[in-house]
């Protein structure tokens, strides 16, 4: 395992990290308690240092499962987890207010369970789960941010910013309170690059890759008849013709495979890796198998150049609609 820094925090943290959202359950089908224990505990193994959760995966099963971990291994793993929005909408809605959002005794409340769930006494990590730059020059969750700190329940601030609004969040981090960025990054949304990873480079904010699958979209599994249960999330995000699309542009990347990766998952693992204002990408997982293939991308291997410039041309814009 390959590590880097997060951002001007200090830390060195591998670079592939453990998404936790699936072993929460909830939305995520299929899983185990069991398992999800194997396969934290393996990527220990695997030397992996960095897990991402939220207070929202299952009303804090995911945390808690966590807890286990941090408290049976000597290891020092670094846990970042987040504040839920109050209203319960993701992502945060235009002309949303933040004391509908974040007011600061409901984020310093949710804090506190997350440190229950946990149990430690200071996270990592904390972040906004959602976010509208229209909030940055308001002082409400610049004190309560300052506060959380200065009482010790959290080492650093970051945000978790909306799906594919890569640039919603930069005023905010102009008040030199965040610390990290979670964003939307995969061979498809390449949108980061354009503007947030530069910013992020010179201001040494450290950037957490999430969704590097594009939700499974660019692991080969999505196919034209691919079905999902009626109360999966990906009905929407795979919504009409999108299945059909995904396969075909999934047989134009298959192309392109060969020494520098060998499938689809690695290829899109080396994508994120490839850029240096990555600090961590979290891809989700839920098994052993996921852990074992996520982590053999982190081997030092760089895609070459070439490659890399020809992954631009498979850029996906698209529109996403978001329901109330």
């Amino acid at each position: 395992m390959k590590y880097r820094a997060f951002g001007k925090t200090g830390w060195s943290v591998s670079e592939i990290g453990f998404g936790a959202w699936g072993i929460g359950g909830g939305l995520w089908r299929g899983g185990s308690d069991v398992e999800a224990a194997r396969a934290l505990n393996l990527a220990v193994d695997q030397g992996m240092n960095f897990v991402d959760t939220a207070l929202a995966y299952n009303n804090g099963h995911s945390e808690r499962l966590i807890s286990n971990l941090i408290r049976e291994r000597k290891e020092r793993i670094y846990v970042a987890t987040k504040v839920p929005p109050m209203n319960g909408k993701w992502p945060a809605r235009p002309g949303a207010k933040l004391k509908d959002i974040f007011p600061s005794q409901y984020a310093k409340t949710c804090t506190e369970k997350s440190l229950k769930n946990l149990r430690i006494e200071r996270l990592d990590l904390q972040q906004f789960h959602v976010w509208n730059d229209d909030w940055a020059g308001q002082d409400e969750w610049k004190t309560v941010v300052e506060k959380l700190k200065q009482e010790g329940k959290v080492h650093h601030f970051g945000i978790s910013i909306n799906d594919h609004q890569p640039t919603n969040g930069l005023e905010a981090a102009e008040s030199g309170l965040i610390d990290s960025f979670q964003v939307i990054y995969n061979i498809f949304d390449q949108s980061p690059e354009d503007e947030l990873f530069g910013y992020c480079e010179k201001k040494r904010i450290a950037i957490i890759a999430r969704v590097p699958f594009d939700e499974g979209g660019l692991t080969g599994t999505v196919r034209p008849e691919t079905t999902f249960q009626s109360d999966d999330f990906r009905n929407g995000y795979f919504e009409g013709d999108r299945r059909a699309e995904i396969y075909e542009r999934n047989n134009r990347l298959k192309r392109l495979l060969g020494p520098d990766a060998q499938t689809l998952p690695e290829l899109a693992l080396r994508f994120c890796l490839s850029h240096p204002a990555v600090s961590v990408v979290i891809p989700g997982m839920r098994t052993t198998s996921h852990v074992e293939a996520n982590c053999s991308a982190s081997d030092g291997k760089t895609i070459l150049s070439d490659l890399r410039n020809e992954l631009k041309n498979h850029r996906w814009v698209r529109n996403f609609y978001v329901s109330d």
